[in-house]
């Protein structure tokens, strides 16, 4: 699985200054960015602002808010001083990210209000990456950065964007910037970091579409599983989301988690979704544990944790779930966490537990 940290935001950075320094002899205050109603001196101050923003949320570990600073250019700062504060806020963020432990989240309000460092850099490299295209725009610059860098942003903090004919068409799509082939054009728009739902010993930690991929060819999701994990349930369920990714119909809170262990960070289960609630409300639940952390009570713990949110709000009226008969410990898992048996067949039993 390819990572999403420090190395994506410094390529993004050094692919942005590249291009960027094709025009540096025009005078930024002058010249508008793109479709923003910025120069690109402004558009170019706020890029670094941003990086250094994010550097400064996961340093200062922030929970509520965003740390109370900002940065601007100096009055005499020319734009190749520009381009060298945004490498430096580039690089401080590369280092943030590296430094900061996989577990650790920071607020950010898009839109469960936290991201993990992976979500950090994915905003920091779609910042770069758009706003550059803005600027470039303004100046009449040539810019397109790598498809897979683009595709990266994508997969992390564009859940809910279908893909499109090429990564960086479909992102300026879908960030107001773009035209696509039978697609209404988007005029507002927000990325997406996944959900986290804490538990007194885990962390109930969303799948975003880059470790569903990974998850469902094998691999381990960019998490550190027990015992060599995860169990086939979790792939299997990983596949179910890939699918609702490739369809657009992908909704992130209702989708797949990987239970992780707070004492170590390291990754127990999975317990999800089969798809966003119908027109009922009716959502159906299902999960499995590595073998290694079973009798722990994990799934216990995590089903009533994940129950309590999903029928929270308008989202979901009635969860169900469908256990083998032979599934002992399963059963006694749903029915510690409030579902009652309503129904059965020669194989399975039902249980719902409705609002």
């Amino acid at each position: 699985m390819r990572s999403m940290g420090g190395e994506r935001v410094r390529e993004a950075v050094a692919g942005a200054v590249g291009a960027l320094r094709a025009g540096v002899d025009q005078d930024w205050s002058e010249v508008g960015a793109g479709r923003l109603e910025w120069s690109c001196r402004r558009t170019a101050e706020h890029v670094a602002g941003d990086l250094i923003a994010y550097a400064g949320q996961l340093t200062g570990r922030a929970q509520d808010a965003y740390v109370p600073f900002e940065i601007t250019l100096e009055d005499g700062a020319d734009n190749e001083g520009a381009l060298h504060v945004i490498e430096t806020a580039g690089a401080l963020l590369a280092a943030a990210v590296a430094t900061t432990p996989r577990e650790v989240r920071a607020f950010h309000p898009y839109p469960f209000r936290s991201a993990d460092r992976e979500g950090f850099a994915a905003m920091g490299v779609a910042e770069v990456l758009l706003h550059t295209h803005d600027m470039a725009q303004g100046l009449g610059l040539a810019y397109e950065p790598p498809a897979e860098l683009c595709d990266d942003v994508l997969t992390r903090i564009f859940p809910h964007v279908r893909p499109g004919p090429g990564p960086w068409r479909t992102l300026l799509w879908a960030t107001g910037r773009g035209d696509l082939p039978g697609r209404a054009p988007v005029t507002r728009w927000h990325w997406s970091n996944n959900p986290v739902i804490p538990t007194e010993r885990l962390t109930l930690q969303g799948v975003t579409p880059a470790a569903a991929i990974d998850l469902r060819t094998g691999g381990a999701g960019g998490y550190e599983w027990i015992d060599g994990g995860p169990y086939e349930g979790t792939r299997e369920a990983a596949g179910m989301l890939v699918k609702a990714y490739e369809a657009g119909v992908l909704r992130p809170e209702w989708g797949v988690f990987v239970l992780v262990r707070s004492e170590d960070g390291r990754a127990v289960g999975g317990m999800g979704f089969h798809g966003a609630p119908d027109a009922d409300g009716r959502v159906e639940v299902g999960y499995d544990l590595v073998e290694g952390a079973r009798g722990n009570g994990y799934a216990t713990e995590a089903l009533r944790a994940l129950a309590a949110r999903a029928l929270t709000g308008d989202g979901a009226r009635e969860l169900v779930a469908t256990v083998d008969r032979t599934n002992i410990p399963s059963q006694g898992v749903v029915t510690r966490s409030g579902f009652t048996r309503v129904g059965e067949d020669q194989r399975m039993y039902a249980y719902a537990l409705r609002r």
